[in-house]
């Protein structure tokens, strides 16, 4: 069963059970392009935005109190999630996001006409004068971006990053007393411990955290009330200010509203910024999954110096062969990301004049790239991280055959004589030991005094 809309452009046939309008039935039906949709995430911050919208305009004067609680009560039925069906529409539309505004807005104006005693399509609550009410897409949609980011990192990204690094740290201290021979261009270097080289990786992924922690306060800033490009046509003066206060006090969160509203409708440099900084992480993540991805291979022909968890059979041919899975879909997460990044660099850089028309694809992209970082670091942690053993046995192996103990030598008896011994130790297969007592440089209680591994760490 259909019913008829209008839009400024004509009549539209909808179906009944839908609570969409004549504009998103107009983009599904001139953008059918590709699989990806918005995530419900997106959706009910966009949600939340036009609550605080409909209640600043009603405290302005501007909207009646009915009208007002209407689309606030349809507001928190979307937040919900009861009609995520009715929000349909692909990534790839305008480039200001205009559609998926107004299926916002159809949305929110056809269910508080119901609640006001109308049928759908009544308008009781018009989309455009009320819902959209002081507002444009062109200031909503990027509020909208911003918030979802900033949202996203605090609940989920921080969380399960901080959660993996507190992991990584106790890994640290378990493993502190364990001494191995440290690597540098793959090849055998000086000893260090394996608590150390745990805390290699926990510092590396705080530095990229903080990054992102260091970006939000720029994203906070809200382009709302700026309507189509900045000058605030049709909105109250104080309207940007309420309509923070009131989404500070729904989410629990500290956003500011843009002074210059002209500048995050024309440009998105802080979404920019914040890409860049989970790429970072990206690459921190990469580093650790690929050194625990090394150490873990084997188990007789590799480095095998530690005994990554057991989760699933490795090979259908193979029989009894596990892999590093959990490294490998860690680094898929990280180059996933890394082109995600790529993606919003070329949105950022091709705004004009007064609008950036790359905001779906740009919003897209990093809200991907956050879920991913999330899901995959407490993958990560939890089938991974948490689970990993030391390999003694072997790391006493490498610890005896080690070459660049020599390093130790070389104050006593210089770099040149020092590298003379490393030479003959690997041509004969012998120590360094034995080759330092050969040409009687020192005694054997004397080289083990200047050798001490543990001093050496």
């Amino acid at each position: 069963m259909q019913r008829t809309e209008k839009d400024s452009m004509g009549e539209v046939q909808i179906s009944q059970d839908k609570y969409w309008g004549a504009q998103t039935q107009r983009s599904l039906e001139n953008f059918p392009i590709g699989q990806e949709t918005f995530p419900f995430e997106f959706i009910q911050n966009y949600a939340y935005l036009k609550k605080a919208c409909a209640r600043a305009n009603e405290t302005l004067g501007k909207l009646d109190s009915n009208k007002a609680s209407s689309i606030s009560n349809a507001c928190d039925e979307v937040i919900e999630g009861k009609y995520n069906k009715h929000f349909p529409l692909k990534v790839w539309q305008t480039g200001s996001g205009t559609q998926t505004n107004m299926n916002v807005n159809e949305v929110v104006s056809n269910r508080a006409t119901e609640l006001m005693g109308g049928k759908l399509g009544d308008k009781l609550v018009h989309p455009n004068d009320h819902v959209n009410m002081s507002q444009s897409s062109n200031d909503t949609f990027p509020t909208v971006m911003q918030m979802s980011c900033i949202v996203q990192i605090k609940k989920r990204l921080i969380p399960s990053i901080e959660n993996l690094i507190n992991s990584i740290r106790s890994k640290s201290k378990e493993f502190n007393e364990e001494i191995k021979i440290g690597r540098t261009h793959l090849m055998d270097a000086v000893p260090m411990t394996c608590g150390q080289e745990f805390s290699t990786w926990a510092c590396q992924l705080e530095q990229s955290l903080d990054g992102v922690k260091n970006s939000l306060s720029w994203v906070s800033e809200l382009p709302i009330g700026g309507t189509a490009i900045g000058t605030g046509l049709n909105a109250s003066n104080e309207f940007s200010k309420l309509v923070v206060e009131n989404l500070n006090s729904y989410l629990g969160m500290k956003f500011a509203p843009l002074d210059n509203k002209f500048s995050k409708i024309a440009s998105h440099d802080d979404l920019l910024h914040l890409s860049g900084c989970l790429k970072t992480i990206a690459s921190a993540l990469i580093k650790v999954a690929n050194d625990v991805r090394l150490l873990g291979s084997g188990p007789r022909c590799g480095l095998a110096e530690l005994l990554l968890p057991e989760n699933e059979p490795g090979s259908s041919i193979m029989p009894g062969k596990v892999n590093p899975t959990q490294c490998e879909a860690m680094t898929m997460v990280c180059a996933q990301v890394v082109g995600n990044d790529a993606a919003v660099s070329f949105g950022a850089m091709h705004g004009q004049l007064q609008l950036n028309t790359y905001k779906p694809l740009m919003i897209h992209n990093i809200l991907n790239s956050i879920r991913l970082l999330s899901d995959g670091a407490e993958s990560f942690d939890s089938r991974c991280i948490q689970g990993i053993k030391i390999n003694t046995s072997k790391l006493l192996e490498y610890r005896e055959k080690s070459l660049m103990i020599v390093t130790a030598l070389a104050p006593k008896i210089g770099y040149e004589k020092a590298a003379e011994i490393a030479h003959n130790a690997y041509e004969n297969g012998t120590t360094i030991m034995e080759e330092t007592l050969k040409q009687e440089l020192m005694s054997e209680s004397e080289f083990r005094s200047q050798v001490d591994l543990r001093r050496m760490t």
